[in-house]
């Protein structure tokens, strides 16, 4: 009997969840909410972020004044240790997103 795609969806994502580098993901998420300084830096970055975002969608390049703020941005998320060790261990877990999504799309691209 087939199983049901979307079974195989859900048990993946309850996978994802048991991966040791998705828990330092949420271990490092917890660290960042605790630490007040690194949580003001966090939701600064996400607000510029979805402000680049924005940009992006409607094809504009970034101004001078934005690539000096994405420059001094990066570098208060490399300064404070809470953060920089949030995006260590992200970076981390996207290396076996990056292969799911090649596995999971490896049919679509045989379709091309």
């Amino acid at each position: 009997m087939q199983e049901n795609i979307y079974d195989l969806a859900n048990g993946l994502e309850r996978a994802l969840r048991q991966l040791p580098e998705y828990k330092a993901v949420a271990d490092a998420k917890a660290q960042i909410d605790a630490d007040q300084a690194a949580s003001d830096l966090f939701k600064e970055y996400t607000a510029f972020q979805g402000e680049l975002q924005g940009l992006m969608q409607t094809g504009q390049a970034p101004s001078q004044d934005l690539q000096e703020r994405m420059q001094a941005m990066s570098a208060q998320l490399q300064e404070n240790p809470v953060v920089a060790e949030y995006f260590t261990k992200q970076q981390q877990l996207s290396v076996y997103l990056a292969d799911i999504e090649r596995i999971i799309f490896s049919p679509l691209q045989d379709l091309l």
